[in-house]
């Protein structure tokens, strides 16, 4: 307890500095990234996985989907099996698509796994396009 306390106190000191570093303005262009999939970000065999085994695995799981205004959550079971199989396709669909958010979560009271997918304007129709395909599969 007293180690949780010491860890939240650091953050509190710690927070406002790092915040104020960080609000001002940045001189730098941001980078947008291409609505596309680029494949090649992944290596053949991690490609191959990604593609033929995780996606396919992840959508026979998928329980119901929610549409939100800038993309999509899916809801999952809360094994650690279904969790392993996500947070390995999601580190891997994060270097192929840089332009989505992925964002999971756990619902308390041993509430559901959520996937949850948006971006930009256009995220959202990207989103779609793909699972259709996939579905269709």
């Amino acid at each position: 307890m007293k180690k949780i306390f010491q860890f939240i106190t650091a953050i509190a000191i710690v927070a406002p500095v790092a915040i104020s570093a960080t609000s001002e303005p940045s001189s730098q262009t941001e980078h947008v990234s291409p609505f596309a999939c680029n494949a090649l970000a992944l290596s053949p065999e991690v490609r191959k996985r990604h593609f033929e085994e995780l996606g396919p695995a992840l959508l026979k799981l998928n329980k119901s989907t929610r549409e939100l205004p800038d993309g999509y959550e899916f809801e999952l079971p809360a094994d650690n099996r279904t969790y392993q199989l996500l947070t390995e396709w999601a580190f891997q669909e994060r270097l192929c698509c840089p332009f989505l958010d992925i964002g999971l979560r756990f619902d308390r009271e041993s509430g559901p796994l959520w996937l949850r997918l948006t971006g930009r304007p256009g995220t959202k129709q990207f989103i779609k396009e793909e699972f259709e395909v996939a579905n269709s599969r």
